[in-house]
């Protein structure tokens, strides 16, 4: 089972707080995340600006596309993403119009959505899905548990490469031990320590401890 991947979100509002934490941990991580709020903010800039600091990484724009998939896709490819994210409740055709201007998609899911939507997916070459949490589930005091851990077998068992976030700290990871999850996204978990390169390094150490090199 290969070791899950680590990724970063840049959730700022604005650029140089962003840039300065991925400056800190971007040779850490192995994705880098500008999320929504800053391309929200920022624009491509964003984009461009982790880029050029990292032009081997992978970098996400987390747009949360939810029309315009031609357009929104086509600019965040041009400002040097590699992957974008739609919401899971955009259409098909948005779906497919954004996966043909960008190296891969991924569906977010948020709120209501249905298995049989997710073979839909499939069924429209999309495999990757990102589980979580969202901010205002964990501010309402929320919690990783088993119904959490059954969608994700069960998306994977589907055939999805998932990546799962929300209010993940290093010890939350054990609670996937033996899931082959894509990858792990953090923002405050990383961002918010008091050392976010030790903090970012822990997380590897603990992905490595459970997965495997």
């Amino acid at each position: 089972m290969a070791k899950p991947n680590l990724q970063i979100a840049l959730d700022h509002s604005d650029l140089p707080s962003a840039l300065k934490d991925v400056k800190n941990v971007g040779d850490i991580v192995d994705i880098l995340e500008v999320g929504t709020i800053l391309v929200l903010q920022e624009g491509d800039q964003a984009i461009k600006c982790v880029r050029a600091m990292y032009p081997e990484k992978t970098i996400v724009a987390d747009t949360k596309c939810a029309d315009a998939g031609t357009t929104v896709a086509g600019n965040v490819a041009k400002a040097g993403a590699d992957w974008m994210t739609v919401i899971c409740a955009a259409t098909i055709p948005t779906m497919k119009a954004a996966a043909k201007e960008v190296k891969d998609l991924q569906v977010e899911l948020y709120g209501e959505w249905t298995y049989d939507q997710a073979q839909e997916w499939l069924d429209a070459g999309i495999d990757q899905a990102i589980y979580h949490q969202s901010r205002d589930a964990l501010f309402a005091g929320e919690t990783w548990g088993e119904k959490d851990l059954t969608k994700v077998k069960k998306l994977i068992d589907m055939g999805f490469r998932v990546s799962v976030t929300g209010g993940l700290d290093v010890d939350t990871l054990k609670l996937f031990e033996g899931i082959p999850v894509y990858t792990f996204i953090t923002g405050r978990g990383i961002t918010a320590a008091e050392n976010p390169a030790k903090a970012a390094q822990a997380f590897q150490d603990e992905l490595i401890r459970l997965w495997g090199e």
